[in-house]
């Protein structure tokens, strides 16, 4: 909306903090989805407490919502460029994250001694020169979001809920943004009340014309690089969102109705609210009493002829683990979405972790192997969970697909396909009043045996938990024919390696360091590796979605580097999964367990230590 020349920035990082209720997940999103329309690269990070509603004004309490901007953007970012704190709990919880030098700015209405205490400051924070290190900017928020609306809001209470959106119109003048979308949200999500829309434009204004007449903001001013994109259609899409639009439009291209069976379980809940909305598409969603419900109906469905899926996290997937040994027996498709958070037990349930990946794998009584698939990015999700669907239905097992908190709530561009350019998916279905038809009788080159729905004429067959006979498919209890069933159901998994691309690397093959990631860490890694590539470094980097099983080259590729470091969120269950594997190679490892994803200096820093050894 300026005309003056601003500086320019290629990426900046933004973080909006506050109680719970405040209204910073939509302040971020708003602010995300403004920037993309003005032709940014974005990625998200919402940071939400497992508290309901903690105390006003408590550490506990506080909510908060990251966002990254630029001209190449890979996650969302490590410290942040500038920090909005609405409360002093806020402010002391999140200082940590924000870059020395960066900007601070805050409601300085709400830093009065009660919440000082409650926040565990012996001082005033915005006075007493704790934050000299620091652009601070004190904005009496709460007084002129009262101001802005006294002739549509007389109650305090009313007008307060507002003045989220004046912080929104401090960052949009401070990144020179429009505010026509925000202007196109606040109509069409509040047409019913237009004193709504009327109290929140009014205040966002007030926010942008605060820094338009401030000199010192006006010193702050940035121009964010906008992205160089492919043409197309875009959106700013979560992975949980993009999760459930892949599970649809795999339904689609296999010509199968969508059924999804689950309890809602944080953080996969979004995943079955967003299916409910696509019945229009033939999908049908069944929210069932508890986890082996939910997974069981699924199973049901997929017998009855339905592409068959079921959404939880970790505590859920133990639950489901019975069912999902019912569905390997069975020899049925079924797609089963982990988004994975911190353990165990009920954990850190909105913390990010990538812990499950032995129980994706092995959690399972007796030999029960099922694909496993790992989602890397917000946008891929969509991509993953198609192509769990695919070898669900193409190779007749249950394939486990793993995403993150990290992941499913985070967001960032997405290029929506044209359905047409998806391939085809095709389950090997039974041909009525087949001759030789058996239930169990497999595809030579792929193991999977016919899927014959209820109805089919003259392929009548009986289905259970019990070992099947070879074949035929009735209850079997001889000892050499359950160790065949045993080796078919294994190589059958294995056998889906003849079917999926090679593993890639980025980077020379003569790297002094190779650095290995699977899931939804790509983002970060990849960026520590690329700037270190600018620095001059030899170092290289694979990333694996194909968990379960390995691309057919993964040993010729490890094979190639002396020094190998497989970085992951947990205590290294993939590092041991490789090992396993490759037990002639040497790995070292760099884990987190914090609940947070990696920053980039401190992959950096890790991988720098290891190249100067």
């Amino acid at each position: 909306m300026t005309t003056k020349k601003l500086n320019q920035k290629e990426d900046v990082v933004v973080k909006f903090v506050g109680d719970s209720g405040d209204g910073m997940q939509l302040t971020g999103t708003l602010f995300s989805d403004t920037s993309a329309l003005d032709g940014n690269d974005i990625a998200t990070f919402p940071d939400y407490p497992a508290e309901i509603r903690a105390p006003h004004n408590t550490i506990a309490g506080v909510s908060g919502f990251q966002v990254h901007i630029g001209k190449r953007i890979y996650s969302s970012g490590d410290k942040c460029d500038v920090l909005v704190a609405m409360n002093p709990a806020s402010l002391t919880s999140n200082l940590k994250w924000v870059k020395k030098g960066g900007t601070i700015i805050v409601d300085s209405d709400t830093f009065t001694e009660e919440a000082f205490e409650k926040a565990g400051y012996t001082s005033d924070p915005l006075s007493d020169d704790s934050l000299s290190s620091y652009s601070l900017i004190k904005a009496p928020m709460t007084s002129m979001t009262q101001e802005a609306v006294k002739d549509i809001f007389t109650d305090k209470k009313s007008a307060d809920r507002s003045r989220n959106m004046f912080a929104l119109g401090m960052i949009f003048f401070l990144f020179n943004k429009e505010l026509d979308y925000t202007d196109s949200y606040l109509e069409k999500k509040f047409k019913k009340h237009p004193d709504i829309v009327n109290a929140n434009k009014a205040v966002v204004r007030a926010g942008y014309n605060y820094c338009e007449n401030t000199d010192v903001l006006l010193q702050h001013q940035v121009e964010v690089t906008q992205a160089v994109m492919p043409k197309g259609t875009y959106r700013n899409i979560t992975g949980n969102i993009a999760t459930a639009w892949g599970l649809l439009a795999a339904a689609e291209r296999a010509n199968l109705p969508l059924f999804l069976g689950s309890y809602p379980i944080t953080p996969a809940t979004e995943i079955l609210i967003e299916i409910t909305k696509h019945k229009a598409l033939g999908a049908k969603v069944f929210q069932a009493e508890d986890e082996i419900a939910g997974i069981c109906s699924a199973i049901g469905a997929s017998f009855a002829g339905a592409m068959a899926c079921t959404t939880t996290s970790g505590p859920g997937l133990s639950l489901k683990a019975e069912a999902i040994g019912l569905a390997v027996m069975t020899e049925l498709p079924l797609v089963i979405v982990n988004v994975q958070r911190g353990g165990p037990s009920t954990g850190l349930p909105t913390k990010t972790e990538q812990a499950d990946l032995y129980q994706a794998l092995f959690g399972r009584n007796g030999e029960a192997p099922c694909i496993v698939v790992a989602a890397s990015t917000p946008s891929n999700c969509f991509y993953w969970a198609f192509e769990a669907s695919r070898l669900a239905l193409e190779h007749m097992t249950p394939t486990i697909l793993l995403t993150d908190g990290y992941l499913g709530n985070g967001s960032q561009l997405f290029r929506i396909p044209k359905m047409e350019d998806l391939p085809k998916i095709n389950p090997p279905f039974a041909t009525p009043n087949d001759k030789t038809y058996a239930p169990y009788k497999r595809d030579p080159k792929t193991l999977a045996r016919q899927w014959a729905i209820p109805g089919m004429e003259g392929l009548r067959h009986r289905i259970g938990g019990l070992e099947k006979s070879d074949g035929k498919g009735n209850v079997s209890q001889d000892p050499a024919n359950h160790e065949l069933m045993t080796k078919y159901r294994t190589e059958k998994v294995q056998r889906v390696a003849n079917t999926i691309p090679d593993q890639v690397v980025n980077g020379d093959e003569d790297a002094d360091l190779l650095v290995v990631g699977w899931g939804g860490t790509e983002g970060n890694l990849k960026l520590a590796v690329e700037e270190l590539r600018e620095e001059g470094k030899k170092i290289a980097i694979t990333h694996f979605n194909y968990i379960m099983p390995l691309p057919k080259n993964t040993e010729e590729i490890l094979k190639k580097y002396k020094k190998i470091i497989v970085c992951e969120l947990n205590m290294g269950q993939f590092v041991n999964y490789l090992r396993m594997n490759f037990q002639t190679l040497a790995f070292q490892q760099y884990n987190k367990i914090q609940g947070l994803p990696f920053e980039v200096t401190e992959l950096k820093e890790k991988f720098n230590q290891i190249l100067g050894e």
